[in-house]
């Protein structure tokens, strides 16, 4: 459930995308598993049919799948390394007969396809340039009484305590980020039930995905957050005082202060989940 699905994004990955979004699903998972109940609890019947927009790695793809064990998905995503790992990892999961991979930039429009039970979008609505005129082709792509799950988010994940020295350098980088996502991507942080509604679509539930996980954190996440953090320093650096950039570095030079060594590192996110149905 990243924010770093991409739908229309034609490069090729950096290294380490993949990887970190595969991490955030799992660290995400317990979390998803009650946002997939949700959607069971809401369909009007068996959910069958399932398309996932901006699919990535295939966190929503595989989560569903295993929910829905009648079902089958189109796995939709601009990049074909995305498709390409994906396709690897269904093979692997013993899911490959029920996933189809489609290469589409939903900026060009919704791929055509049969009437689904339910359309799932995580974390890539808000990379798209026009997202009410988006939202109204995938509302058509739906069935009548068929839902769409959407999972948004307001920020990155916080990893370190705001009063030491690594926490007070990641909190500059996350208003530097915060920043340049306000003309980088001005529909993060949307009011999506009002664009939901606007595409015609019913809201039945809207509530907060929350992760708040403290040490002893599982091992996974000091690899997540030194990969996260990489990222965000790849776009900040430059824009940091030399003391800010300074701690900054301490969090990911294999030192004492590194994520991967910490005793209190964390993870703190937020999301917030809608389910919409088309009327019938």
């Amino acid at each position: 459930m990243s924010d770093h699905h991409h739908t229309h994004d034609h490069q090729p990955h950096p290294d380490g995308l993949a990887e970190l979004l595969d991490l955030d699903a799992e660290i995400f998972a317990p979390a998803l598993h009650d946002v997939y109940d949700d959607i069971a609890r809401a369909a009007d019947s068996d959910v069958r049919s399932i398309v996932d927009l901006g699919a990535g790695t295939g966190t929503g793809t595989f989560g569903l799948l295993r929910h829905f064990t009648q079902a089958h998905a189109v796995a939709v995503d601009a990049s074909a390394d995305m498709l390409a790992h994906l396709e690897q990892q269904a093979a692997q999961l013993g899911l490959a007969d029920r996933v189809t991979t489609c290469r589409a930039d939903l900026d060009e429009g919704v791929p055509t396809m049969d009437a689904v039970d339910l359309a799932w979008a995580s974390a890539s609505l808000h990379h798209l340039a026009d997202p009410d005129r988006t939202l109204a082709q995938i509302a058509s792509v739906i069935r009548p009484g068929g839902l769409l799950a959407v999972a948004e988010l307001d920020g990155f994940p916080r990893f370190l305590p705001d009063e030491t020295r690594g926490g007070v350098a990641e909190l500059r980088a996350h208003e530097l980020i915060d920043a340049d996502r306000a003309v980088d991507l001005p529909a993060m942080g949307s009011d999506w039930g009002s664009r939901l509604t606007q595409a015609g679509l019913v809201i039945e539930q809207h509530r907060a995905i929350s992760v708040d996980l403290a040490s002893p954190v599982p091992d996974a996440v000091g690899r997540y957050a030194a990969l996260a953090l990489t990222r965000i320093r790849e776009a900040v650096a430059d824009r940091l005082r030399p003391d800010e950039r300074a701690a900054f570095d301490t969090l990911l030079d294999g030192g004492p202060d590194d994520v991967r060594r910490r005793a209190d590192l964390r993870v703190n996110a937020e999301r917030w989940l809608w389910i919409a149905r088309r009327p019938a």
